[in-house]
């Protein structure tokens, strides 16, 4: 058991249940706790599930945080043992493929705020850097989206020719890139706009179109076309 039954939802006034509640008032009555309660369902000794869920989301700064928190970052919690983590870790899966099948049946920019919050639940809370590309059809749907190259903290080695044999392989028309930041900071660099016009000139002899780079951090996913760097 991950808590004893005393911190867990059966002890609170019926009235107070977050379970109850959702299902009498709808999900729009809870608050952010109290979602997150019903997903542990029990605390940890001294600590109500309520009390637990509260904690966990000021520590990761709010349910965006927690949700592009790694399940390392989840172990050195108190109280969040390895099925409340795989709960947790679930949840955020399933929000990305949610994401991801909309981008399947809609062209991309249909809904760019699904294309931001699909790059940040990939990229948003990795600490190394990651440079991803989302390959898309015609219609500018999404095929697939591979993870391509891993650097460190500060750079990424990307190979044109890979992306080219991958846009290939796809057989796409057109391609969005992106890349992490680590320390925060959205602001393309001098060295990401090089590479972008380097990956366009490559990709264009196969007459493949790069669509947009997208430099993404926990808290934004910064557009290098709305920059008008693209």
């Amino acid at each position: 058991m991950d808590g004893p039954a005393t911190t867990g939802l059966k002890s609170l006034p019926a009235d107070a249940r977050p379970r109850e509640k959702l299902l009498t008032r709808g999900p729009s009555a809870l608050s952010d706790a109290e979602l997150l309660a019903l997903l542990l369902r029990t605390g940890i000794s001294g600590k109500h599930v309520v009390q637990l869920a509260q904690e966990l989301l000021d520590r990761f700064g709010g349910v965006g945080g927690l949700l592009h928190t790694g399940a390392e970052a989840l172990k050195v919690v108190k109280g969040l043992g390895p099925a409340k983590r795989a709960e947790v870790v679930a949840v955020l899966e399933l929000a990305r493929r949610a994401l991801a099948q909309e981008l399947q049946v809609r062209p991309l920019f249909d809904s760019p705020k699904a294309v931001r919050d699909y790059l940040q639940l990939q990229l948003g809370a990795r600490t190394h850097e990651v440079f991803a590309v989302l390959f898309l059809d015609s219609q500018n749907r999404l095929i697939a989206m591979e993870e391509l190259f891993r650097g460190t903290l500060s750079q990424t080695s990307v190979y044109p020719r890979e992306v080219v044999l991958r846009a290939l392989h796809h057989h796409c028309a057109a391609v969005v890139l992106a890349h992490n930041h680590p320390s925060g900071t959205a602001q393309p660099s001098r060295a990401d706009e090089t590479l972008t016009q380097t990956l366009k000139a490559a990709l264009a002899l196969v007459d493949v179109r790069v669509l947009d780079h997208f430099i993404v951090t926990r808290e934004q996913a910064a557009s290098m076309a709305e920059c008008g760097l693209i």
